[in-house]
């Protein structure tokens, strides 16, 4: 197996509902599907996302893609691709121009795992097919009202576990939050505290301790530093003993391992390309610091997931991505399942192409209805 081609699509949509942090607000779809095929005709899989602009027209991604990408992968194996350690330096160390890197891997272990037969994750060694999932919000501009709407109907079908969003200017905010919280899940239920960077360490170790003194049980606390503070990360760890510190989402590969090497966090994050995430989830294993796998588009990081054995949990954030493939990961009572069919078990849905796809930008008023999101109560406000 080869490859021989490829093909993108364009998608452009609004979302069923705003998310965002405390430092970013997002309320539009921009992603397009990379198809990597091979000689002899089976299709890889991947996934071009901007969270915050949208991608130019798709005759300028092919351009781009078939200056910058194809020659380095045209008549290669997938296989060598997906396991190949390259030597960059110089110029030579740099981005491509649009966010192929993750995409490339996604769609060329995909096709690696087709060629012999089995599922990403048993390929990348699994012994399990499932995974604790936990609801994350992304809740930070909801209202308090669709807020605990969202989170009721997260608890209502199974789910055990809970993040939100913290970091607010006003600090009563952020309690009020956790109190609506507490107030809307079972009894018991495990949370977890994002803050995206809102805090300086001894800000975030001095509101820790307030929450833990409100009567809050936190099981982590996800990113409250800047991410390369790794001295105030380890400081803050000492700090605040009674919770987990859980840190890595900004990081690439190398500084993820810095951060290790620094005893920075309790928990690693990591999600997006299988191949980083497998390789530093190696590392992790072997100093036996757990992992937590954050939102990859459609959940494919289930198959990460299942494979490292020091994946605990995984992030589920209830976007309406469902309609762009055939049969989406299946999610239920509080667990992620992978799927059994060869490679990662997406396929683009033709009916999506047709009816979602946007070959050039659009303002965002001109987007037109949400696509139906079958997973979520409404939370709009």
């Amino acid at each position: 197996m080869r490859l021989a081609d490829f093909r993108i699509t364009r998608f452009q949509y609004a979302r069923d509902r705003v998310i965002g942090d405390s430092q970013v607000r997002i309320d539009d779809v921009n992603v397009a599907t990379l198809e990597l095929i091979a000689d002899d005709g089976r299709i890889g899989l991947g996934f071009i996302q901007t969270l915050f602009f949208p991608l130019p027209a798709v005759r300028e991604i092919e351009r781009v893609f078939r200056a910058e990408a194809w020659p380095a992968l045209e008549g290669q194996p997938p296989a060598a691709l997906a396991h190949r350690i390259s030597r960059p330096r110089g110029g030579n160390q740099r981005p491509y121009s649009l966010p192929f890197h993750e995409a490339l891997q996604v769609a060329c272990w995909d096709l690696a795992a087709k060629e012999v037969g089995l599922p990403l994750h048993r390929y990348l060694g699994s012994r399990r097919d499932r995974v604790r999932a936990y609801a994350s919000g992304l809740d930070f501009h909801l209202s308090d009202e669709a807020f605990v709407r969202f989170f009721a109907h997260a608890d209502a079908i199974g789910y055990r576990a809970f993040k939100i969003k913290v970091g607010h200017a006003d600090f009563d905010w952020d309690l009020n939050r956790l109190k609506l919280l507490a107030e809307t899940v079972r009894p018991g239920a495990k949370i977890m505290i994002d803050a995206n960077e809102a805090w300086g360490a001894k800000e975030a170790a001095a509101k820790i301790i307030a929450i833990r003194d409100a009567g809050y049980d936190l099981l982590w606390v996800e990113d409250p530093i800047l991410r390369n503070d790794f001295e105030g990360l380890r400081m803050l760890r000492e700090a605040v003993p009674f919770t987990m510190i859980n840190s890595g989402e900004y990081l690439d590969a190398a500084g993820k391992r810095q951060l290790l090497l620094a005893e920075g966090t309790d928990i690693l994050y990591v999600h997006g390309p299988v191949t980083d995430v497998m390789r530093i989830g190696w590392l992790a294993a072997e100093m036996g610091i757990p992992l937590s796998l954050g939102n990859t588009f459609l959940e494919m990081g289930i198959h990460a997931a299942c494979a490292l054995p020091e994946v605990e949990w995984l992030e589920y954030s209830f976007q309406n991505y469902d309609h762009l493939v055939d049969q989406p990961i299946e999610i239920r009572d509080g667990y992620a399942y992978a799927p059994d069919r060869p490679g990662h078990g997406l396929v683009l849905n033709e009916s999506a192409r047709r009816e979602w796809s946007r070959p050039e930008p659009l303002p965002r008023d001109q987007l037109g209805e949400a696509p139906f999101n079958p997973r979520v109560a409404p939370a709009r406000g």
